[in-house]
């Protein structure tokens, strides 16, 4: 234990990541929780150990010139401001962008190619002898249980729940709350974390949703599913909610359309909108629930059951993932599951081998990027290295599946919020995120994740009289996302920032021209702006990025 002098409450994060380093030394990441990134300097054996939290929370770059320098900060361009720093945009990570599939490409590189990112989960140590990275942690399941009743199941749940958010809670009063987006990850987070808020004195919980506007109620309900799961989500007591909408953004136009650190962030514009409203209110926190699709995936369930002989369960469980999704047919997903059961894994891997190509000609066709760009930046090693990091092989483990999962399919996402959050002078909290919890979760039975047909089923089963049942047991939504991005693109016409020429000029060598006008005649016909929105985002970055930022006087102390 730690000798700390104050009440935790009252004792700043920097303080205790300091007394960790002084009594545990290097291996202090070890004993951690939560959300960190720091580096310390020890003048006794003058090294410089830099580390980041376990699952990539909060941002770590630097860059490194042997025995020259070590630069580090929380934001890629802060470093850009040096001289002795090269400034070169790394290309690879725009073709990434331009091929959104490929956002998850590596846990190390940046926009820009002398500054790197420190993975999750590592550290490094920095002395006169160079610069020493090794990963001080890896996803492992929690201690085995043992035989569990699927209560005693549920009740250890939301024990490490509990606390998980009763941890993200932690902040001066007034200056947390969280989102809610209608679906069960963030409604989970606000039904337990509600109540823990109010435990602390703190008074209802503010909420910030994303929704559209009802012009004619009935209609617009029936269409708009998240919106309808909102306005149900938002009738829970000892909350405080409050609802932006697209035409919101107009008011926000300034900070939306521009400011970001990567492009992949200007693309995410209702999360954006969320932290500047929640800012603008006096909030310096936002919970979400965004690791709950990993941390609750059922991964191969299903085959394990066909493997194990459970055919009349697992037949009854793709009849229910049929039902839930409102789409395919049970026998062709069942052939997809038997196929995925019965065939070695050699066949397996040679049948990816053939299909991969295929997958990313698709990716191909349906991205702006430039044939003679692509063919350049070699899209295709890229798209072979950034399926390497995800899991491919069968595992008899199931706990050891869901560990292998969680690093690849979260980094790149909580990377985004933390940026976006940055950018905004808020900090982004995933109490679904904490390490104990992802212990927990790894030994979760399949049948505590999917439960005829539906996901989450531990989460639906302890949130019963927490959430309306409308939202805890609501299907698939059509997410709003895309309709804050339009709101933006179309007003950025609307005020003579955005045309096709100029748009194909500054993008000259890294989009197809013909896909580019096409796009464009569809935008401009009233119809699908993605694209545009697209490009829109990556000319903003580039025009910011044509030279090497500076610090401005007036900045200097």
């Amino acid at each position: 234990m730690l000798d700390v002098p104050r009440p935790l409450d009252v004792t700043g994060d920097a303080e205790l990541i300091l007394l960790a380093y002084l009594r545990w030394g290097d291996a202090c990441v070890d004993r951690l929780l939560g959300d960190f990134a720091f580096a310390i300097w020890d003048p006794r054996s003058q090294n410089l150990l830099c580390a980041r939290d376990q699952f990539g929370m909060r941002p770590f770059y630097y860059h490194h010139a042997a025995r020259q320098r070590f630069v580090f900060a929380s934001d890629a361009r802060a470093m850009l401001v040096l001289p002795a720093v090269p400034f070169e945009i790394n290309e690879g990570r725009i073709a990434d962008f331009l091929v959104p599939e490929l956002e998850w490409y590596d846990y190390t590189s940046s926009f820009y190619n002398a500054v790197f990112r420190l993975a999750p989960g590592h550290r490094a140590v920095v002395s006169r002898a160079g610069i020493a990275v090794d990963e001080y942690y890896r996803v492992q399941p929690g201690p085995d249980p043992g035989r569990l009743t699927d209560d005693q199941y549920r009740e250890g749940f939301v024990e490490v729940f509990n606390k998980a958010i009763d941890a993200r809670l932690r902040s001066p009063p007034g200056t947390v709350g969280s989102m809610l987006s209608g679906g069960l990850d963030s409604g989970s987070v606000v039904a337990f974390g509600r109540d823990l808020h109010e435990q602390r004195g703190a008074g209802p919980l503010p909420t910030f949703s994303g929704v559209r506007k009802l012009e004619d109620e009935t209609e617009e309900v029936a269409q708009w599913s998240e919106t309808r799961s909102i306005l149900a989500a938002i009738t829970m007591s000892s909350i405080e909610p409050t609802l932006v909408h697209p035409d919101d953004t107009l008011a926000m136009f300034g900070p939306l359309s521009s400011g970001f650190e990567e492009p992949f962030d200007g693309v995410f514009t209702i999360l954006k909108a969320l932290f500047l409203t929640a800012h603008g209110r006096g909030l310096k926190v936002l919970l979400d629930g965004g690791g709950g699709d990993v941390l609750m995936n059922e991964g191969s369930y299903i085959v394990r059951l066909i493997r194990g002989g459970h055919l009349k369960r697992a037949i009854a469980e793709i009849a229910g993932e049929a039902r839930y999704a409102g789409a395919g047919s049970t026998a062709s997903s069942a052939l997809r599951y038997l196929r995925s059961a019965l065939l070695p894994d050699r066949i397996k891997r040679k049948a990816r081998a053939l299909r991969n190509p295929q997958r990313l000609r698709e990716f191909l066709s349906a991205s702006l990027i430039a044939p003679e760009f692509a063919q350049r930046i070699r899209i295709g090693e890229r798209y072979e290295q950034m399926l390497a990091i995800f899991p491919n092989r069968w595992t008899p483990d199931y706990a050891a599946e869901f560990c292998n999962r969680v690093r690849p399919n979260m980094t790149g996402g909580r990377e985004r919020y933390a940026r976006i959050a940055a950018a905004t002078a808020m900090e982004a909290r995933d109490p679904f995120l904490d390490k104990r919890l992802v212990e927990y979760c790894a030994r979760l039975p399949g049948h505590l994740r999917l439960r005829n047909g539906w996901p989450k089923a531990i989460l639906r089963d302890v949130t019963t009289d927490k959430l309306p049942d409308s939202v805890r047991c609501s299907g698939r939504k059509q997410h709003l996302g895309y309709w804050f991005g339009d709101a933006v693109t179309r007003e950025a016409v609307e005020r003579g920032e955005l045309d096709l020429a100029s748009l194909a000029g500054l993008l000259d060598g890294y989009i197809d021209a013909n896909a580019l006008t096409r796009a464009w005649r569809t935008f401009e016909a009233g119809g699908d702006s993605g694209a545009v929105h697209y490009a829109y985002t990556l000319a903003t970055w580039l025009r910011h990025n044509r030279a090497r930022p500076v610090v401005l006087s007036s900045h200097i102390l």
